[in-house]
């Protein structure tokens, strides 16, 4: 039997389309289980108000190129990218992007290029990527679609993109279920990471919309800490203290690296990722994000090498739950 696909750039903006809506319904409880890096409760608010950016970047974009569309979907969400999540799902696009230009339908192994090259730059854009996170699931995620791609020989039927889309949507459920494990501080509050499950359901929604099906019903059943019964989990964490710095600037490779440096000294989940070269030359605008006990310091060494563009600073505290000290 035929399987029937929808792997056009038209089925790429339905897939955006998907995913803001289906983040939006499921950012509570995302929120309810982020506890890493930050206890904060905002992973699936980030999460959705970044994907909403790339969606409406998409639907205005006209390009039958895959990697055009997609392209330009992640500038938008790179822009407006929110929190560590937001950032890393903007890389994502980004990334995924890039194996796909020139392509106006996608196949298994397009899909397994695309998913690699997420994984590698996401893996690179953090200054201290760690197992048990968003990044994990992305390996994982990568790993079903390149070895269903290998097990069918670069096959590029329709059939063969059905396989691999199933096999990456069930690689990445494994990789969530791993996070509780893999990480300490998700073991010890029994919960899966909030971004990972994210992640889940943006691949389960590229897997749906392509073979003309529903999101899995059952997909997030038994996931540690995601019963909708259950209190946000956050919210016995302790409060942090601190601030979140975001911004644009356009930087040679050479500088890029001595920021990052100079930010790893500063503060942490530090990401920083290349968003485009900017004229004839090796500069490039990077989005920078991190962590900080205050903000001075980050955007004086951020200045020291150019102009920041796109700026925010947001109390790590004001985004955590409100309780008594002590």
């Amino acid at each position: 039997m035929q399987t029937k696909i929808a792997a056009n750039a038209s089925a790429f903006r339905r897939w955006l389309a998907k995913s803001e809506e289906t983040l939006g319904n499921h950012s509570d409880r995302l929120n309810a289980i982020n506890i890493f890096p930050v206890a904060d409760g905002d992973t699936g608010t980030n999460l959705y108000l970044t994907m909403r950016a790339a969606n409406r970047a998409a639907q205005q974009n006209e390009s039958s190129d895959l990697g055009v569309l997609l392209s330009a979907a992640a500038q938008a969400a790179m822009e407006e990218a929110r929190g560590n999540s937001g950032t890393l799902i903007a890389v994502f696009l980004a990334a995924m992007a890039e194996p796909l230009q020139g392509a106006t339908r996608l196949s298994a192994p397009l899909l397994a290029a695309a998913l690699r090259r997420a994984q590698i730059r996401s893996w690179s854009a953090l200054s201290d990527p760690i197992q048990g996170t968003m990044l994990s699931v992305l390996e994982a995620a990568a790993e079903g679609a390149v070895t269903a791609d290998d097990a069918l020989g670069g096959d590029d039927s329709n059939h063969a993109l059905s396989v691999a889309l199933d096999a990456t949507v069930a690689a990445a459920l494994e990789g969530v279920v791993r996070t509780e494990q893999q990480l300490s501080e998700l073991q010890r509050a029994q919960v899966v990471d909030a971004g990972g499950v994210g992640l889940l359901l943006v691949l389960d929604n590229l897997r749906a919309v392509i073979l003309h099906q529903e999101l899995q019903a059952n997909l997030l059943d038994g996931l540690a800490g995601y019963d909708v019964h259950k209190t946000h989990i956050h919210q016995s964490m302790s409060v942090i203290e601190g601030v979140e710095v975001m911004c644009t600037i356009a930087l040679s490779p050479l500088d890029a690296a001595n920021l990052r440096m100079k930010l790893d000294e500063l503060g942490n989940s530090v990401i920083m990722s290349p968003m485009a070269q900017e004229g004839e030359q090796e500069i490039y605008r990077w989005r920078v994000h991190v962590h900080a006990d205050e903000p001075d310091a980050t955007l004086t060494a951020i200045r020291a090498l150019g102009e920041p563009m796109n700026v925010t600073v947001a109390e790590l505290r004001a985004a955590t739950h409100d309780h008594a000290d002590g």
